[in-house]
């Protein structure tokens, strides 16, 4: 699969054991993880400021998410896509990289359901889906 992890999920799932990391870890051995420097940005700047790990740790991470994760520039989407303009470059980086699911926590994106064929799910909808794929 071809997946966007938004920001929301990245945090979650440094900021304490649970379904997000496990969705961090499963996507990052078996997907192909789609980032931006949008969402790059937002992580370094919410691990620092809101879980307050310290910079140099910050900085590992975004160096293993750039090693593994493919790095696309969104694609321009349409301002009315989206009620939160910041979600539109999450769109856009999904739509470049020809992700299959944009997994996030935020309603803004929740609400769609869907964007030109890329599917905006919860974290515990991918992990359902996952297990059902896997006949579980």
């Amino acid at each position: 699969m071809r997946v966007v992890l938004d920001t929301n999920v990245i945090i979650a799932a440094f900021a304490a054991r649970g379904l997000c990391a496990e969705i961090f870890e499963v996507c990052l051995a078996e997907d192909a993880v789609i980032i931006s420097e949008h969402i790059l940005t937002e992580v370094q700047e919410k691990l620092v400021e809101k879980i307050y790990l310290p910079k140099d740790t910050v900085q590992s991470i975004i160096k293993y998410l750039r090693d593994t994760a493919e790095l696309f520039k969104p694609e321009k989407v349409d301002k009315s896509a989206c009620r939160d303009k910041d979600d539109i470059k999450i769109i856009g980086t999904a739509l470049s990289g020809n992700a299959e699911f944009i997994i996030t926590g935020d309603d803004d994106l929740l609400t769609l359901k869907e964007h030109e064929g890329v599917k905006i799910i919860t974290p515990r909808q991918y992990w359902d889906f996952l297990r059902q794929r896997k006949g579980e």
